[in-house]
């Protein structure tokens, strides 16, 4: 029987095979000879000592943090979750590198999107120091402290920022599908040095935007400029699978602030204007920037609102004339001729598509607003905050600058509406509360992943105030209540019993095996401690989510809990795997469960498990004769 590997995926190994199957000729005795890679590259091989490079103090260390395995384990906490037998939506409790390790083996290649708002190093935020020996045991030790801000009398101030950043950034990008694509919002403190990294990490072939925000926070004590924007940068994990995957169906997003315009468009019709005074109307509210999408589209007719569009522009078109029924004359033509035939001119005048003037000036397309609520999205983009502020009142969940559920909608509506989403700098969830808004939009089966460090509420906060005490109690409540509200919204809407409004909660922690226990060699001596292969306090859920980290299946699959005989055994994901943690197991419960489960190939089961060591060999015999040929031990 194979020991079920303890650890998280070997990044390095995993690299070195990868290199292995591109280049075999440079590996001798799995070791790889430099000089043949070079050869095997040609003239791509650097070799001046002075080169253009980003660098800082501890990049090495931050690199190597990228690599570094882990034993650690995520525990469930139903107690916490909404709807947890269903739901495909996690909420993972921790320290996110320690995260981003462990959800390599079960999620790597299957993010369709990351968004992450990070620390954007102001001075006044928390930036987590990791510890290279034992993460988890640090992040254990510094909950128990008080979150300490990354002052900019730090002489490490961007070196600190950029240790913490980069090893993230490098886990996240593995997650990603090929066509996967990651969001990171920075304002200036750090824009330029996360550029440098993203390039770095994702390749500079790869970026796609950078997207700009107006924040529109008004800053009028400031000495030289009010700042009220900052940035989003977007990477494709590789975009040459993008621009196969979008060539045909390009990106696409509703304009900005689009239903608040209809609304006031609508509210002035109410208000029985003509329509030359709802067109006055619009010029004037679309000199607000977050209405700057709808600049032209003031014109108005019983269908709706429209812009004005060329009806010439072209070479060679069709030189007919038509005529003006407001002034009974023919309308001149424009340069080059119309770009529709006679037939088609008469057709969009019998459809009163054709806006003519009075005043002599070419006759225009009419193009209305309702058929064209969508555009590609615009590296600038513009959305109100008070809105986000009212939600967070009405869900008494406090938190400061809240990422704009607008914002976070958008960029999701690009993609399908039926992949995993990731957030993991999760903040207030503001990312799975856009997620359940767009699936009740759409009917869509979007997923999130959302991870938070348990970061301690100002106890003279509004959030402390109100019974949260950390970041993750607020992030929790508010998709709770999220759920509730977008459900209320909707309860008209058919098939909203199939939607998710769910999420399973797991918390980070040290493994549940004492066998696996990254300090184990500290008490190797005390005998005592290997009686049993679980630790003291650990359920065998816990156990069983743990083996799922390991064995790289998602933790939402599917789990069922069923007697067979005289033991218990766990079927995970219909039978793709049986786990079995009771003791003292003989030949005839290792029959019963093949006789149980005839389909199934996987099996796991404690080390000890067996009643004797014949009886573990029997059992090993037995599975393979049966055609279990993947058989596990923890």
């Amino acid at each position: 029987m194979e020991k079920l590997e303890g650890k998280t995926l070997d990044v390095v190994k995993d690299n070195v095979e990868k290199l292995q199957e591109l280049f075999p000729e440079v590996f001798t005795e799995q070791k790889i000879d430099f000089e043949k890679l070079k050869l095997a590259l040609g003239d791509r091989v650097q070799s001046e000592k002075e080169r253009y490079e980003f660098t800082w103090n501890g990049k090495t260390e931050a690199i190597q943090m990228a690599q570094k395995q882990s034993t650690g384990t995520l525990r469930p906490c139903q107690e916490e979750s909404v709807e947890w037998d269903t739901t495909q939506n996690l909420y993972i409790e921790g320290d996110n590198l320690e995260v981003l390790r462990l959800l390599q083996n079960s999620y790597r290649d299957k993010v369709k999107m990351i968004y992450i708002d990070p620390p954007y190093n102001t001075g006044k935020d928390f930036v987590y120091k990791d510890n290279f020996h034992n993460n988890i045991k640090n992040y254990t030790e510094m909950m128990e402290e008080s979150y300490k801000s990354n002052a900019e009398t730090n002489g490490r101030y961007h070196t600190d920022w950029l240790n913490m950043i980069y090893p993230r950034l490098k886990l996240a990008k593995s997650l990603l599908k090929d066509d996967g694509v990651i969001f990171v919002s920075i304002d200036d403190s750090e824009q330029s040095n996360l550029k440098k990294i993203m390039d770095e990490i994702f390749g500079e072939a790869n970026f796609i935007a950078s997207v700009t925000r107006n924040t529109n926070s008004a800053k009028n004590q400031a000495i030289f400029f009010s700042v009220s924007h900052d940035y989003c940068l977007v990477y494709a994990k590789n975009i040459g699978s993008l621009n196969v995957k979008y060539a045909e169906n390009k990106w696409a997003v509703a304009k900005n602030n689009v239903n608040d315009y209809l609304r006031k468009i609508e509210e002035l019709r109410n208000m029985n204007l003509s329509h030359d005074e709802i067109t006055e109307e619009l010029k004037q509210i679309t000199k607000y920037p977050r209405f700057t999408d709808f600049v032209n589209y003031w014109y108005m007719d019983d269908k709706g609102v429209y812009q004005k569009d060329n009806l010439g522009g072209v070479k060679n078109g069709n030189i007919v004339t038509i005529m003006n029924p407001l002034t009974l004359k023919e309308d001149p033509i424009p340069p080059g001729g119309f770009r529709y035939s006679a037939e088609k001119l008469q057709q969009l005048i019998g459809e009163d598509r054709i806006h003519f003037h009075i005043d002599g000036s070419l006759p225009r397309l009419k193009r209305y607003l309702t058929d064209n609520l969508e555009q590609r999205p615009k590296s600038i983009m513009s959305d109100d905050q008070r809105p986000d502020y009212s939600l967070l009142k009405e869900f008494n969940t406090p938190f400061d600058n809240p990422k704009q559920l607008s914002f976070i909608k958008r960029l999701l509506s690009i993609f399908e509406n039926d992949e995993i989403y990731l957030d993991f700098f999760s903040g207030s969830a503001t990312t799975a509360h856009a997620v359940m808004d767009l699936n009740a939009a759409d009917g869509g089966s979007r997923k999130f992943i959302m991870v938070q460090i348990p970061e301690t509420t100002d106890e003279k906060s509004d959030a402390y105030k109100a019974g949260y005490k950390n970041i993750c109690e607020i992030g929790k409540e508010r998709i709770r209540r999220a759920g509730l509200k977008v459900k209320e919204e909707n309860k008209d809407k058919d098939g909203l019993d199939n939607l998710d409004f769910g999420f399973k909660v797991f918390k980070l922690d040290e493994t549940n095996l004492k066998t696996w226990d990254e300090d184990a060699e500290d008490i190797e001596n005390n005998l005592l401690f290997f009686e049993g292969a679980v630790k003291e306090g650990r359920t065998q859920e816990d156990v069983l989510y743990e083996i799922l980290l390991k064995y790289g299946i998602p933790l939402t699959v599917p789990m069922e809990e069923e007697k067979v005989g005289d033991i218990t055994s766990f079927s995970v994901g219909f039978g793709y795997l049986v786990i079995c943690l009771d003791k003292n197991l003989t030949t005839k419960n290792i029959e019963e469960l093949v006789l149980h489960y005839p389909e199934c190939k996987r099996m796991v089961f404690l080390d000890d498990g067996f009643a004797s060591d014949e009886a573990k060999i029997n059992a090993e015999q037995l599975l393979k004769r049966s055609g279990v040929d993947d058989i596990r031990v923890i």
